[in-house]
């Protein structure tokens, strides 16, 4: 569903489903409930001022009855944001498909109290491209390689390589250690994961089938670390970082695997030791093969 608002400053509008039905009278009193957190005055006088739209880009009033509108649409308002010190740096562009190194600590998308500081926002602002869209997505603490979808007509067919796994995708990683350590390695870990509402972290449930899988090689290792390389041949959320936490192998700097450590501010000095290293794909528009590299490295890794 196309929004009747343009791209603002790299942002797009944002869309809420309405229901038809209940005990506010109008738009704006289910909106003031839904967004308790906000001052109700100036939510209402949003809709004085125009910016909440219907679907043919009508503004709303504050007294617009409740089923009037499925959906609308509205800017949110930008939060005040940190800025991150780091750039996203390009490292192929055409018509269809752009291809950048992430920093870490910067987030794919818009989320939470990163807006302008997130690589599709920079991104956007950057190629003056409002059409512009990730095809996958990086955690925010994850560096490397991120694949962006520069026109809605091809978006598709770059989204299907990696629903379909026909796109190889390998990662690095640098952990502690374990004590005792012998090398296990090559090494494939298959484990059930589930993200469940409303936690941070993911499940592990070892009585179930498992859907997650990846294959862990060994690149190097010194007294502290050992680095290695990773093929996931499947996708889920936190897979990596799940998989070596539960052979003793947690990711330096993480926060989340195996143990969840309280929030703090970012330490930029110690960014979590994942990187996304290599991609490799045969293009579905024409047909040939494609392979891109990281520039980057993780500073942990043996020299």
């Amino acid at each position: 569903m196309r929004s009747p608002l343009p791209v603002r400053d790299g942002v797009g509008a944002t869309r809420l489903h309405l229901p038809r039905t209940g005990p506010w009278p109008t738009v704006s009193d289910y909106m003031v409930e839904r967004f308790f957190h906000l001052d109700a005055e100036q939510l209402r006088s949003r809709f004085d001022r125009g910016e909440i739209v219907a679907f043919d880009g009508s503004a709303l009033s504050r007294h617009t009855p409740l089923g009037a509108e499925e959906f609308i649409w509205y800017y949110r308002e930008p939060p005040v944001e940190l800025e991150i010190p780091f750039q996203v740096e390009v490292l192929h562009q055409d018509d269809d498909l752009v291809v950048v190194d992430k920093p870490h600590f910067l987030p794919t998308t818009p989320a939470g109290k990163y807006v302008q500081n997130s690589a599709l926002v920079r991104l956007r602002r950057l190629l003056d491209n409002p059409d512009l869209a990730p095809v996958h997505r990086l955690d925010r603490a994850t560096a490397g390689l991120l694949m962006f979808s520069a026109r809605p007509q091809t978006r598709g067919a770059y989204q299907m390589l990696f629903q379909q796994r026909t796109i190889e995708k390998v990662y690095e990683a640098v952990s502690a250690k374990p004590a005792g350590w012998t090398d296990p390695f090559p090494l494939t870990v298959r484990l059930h994961i589930e993200k469940l509402r409303a936690q941070v972290c993911v499940d592990v449930d070892h009585d179930r089938e498992p859907n997650s899988e990846t294959l862990i090689e060994l690149l190097s290792e010194d007294d502290h670390v050992i680095h290695t390389l990773l093929h996931p041949h499947t996708g889920k959320m936190h897979q990596l970082r799940v998989h070596l936490a539960s052979i003793g192998a947690g990711i330096l700097h993480d926060n989340l695997y195996p143990v969840l450590t309280d929030e703090r501010p970012d330490d930029h000095d110690r960014p979590l030791q994942l990187l996304a290293r290599e991609l490799r794909f045969v293009d579905p528009i024409s047909g040939k093969p494609r392979e891109f590299v990281t520039r980057r490295s993780l500073q942990y890794a043996p020299r």
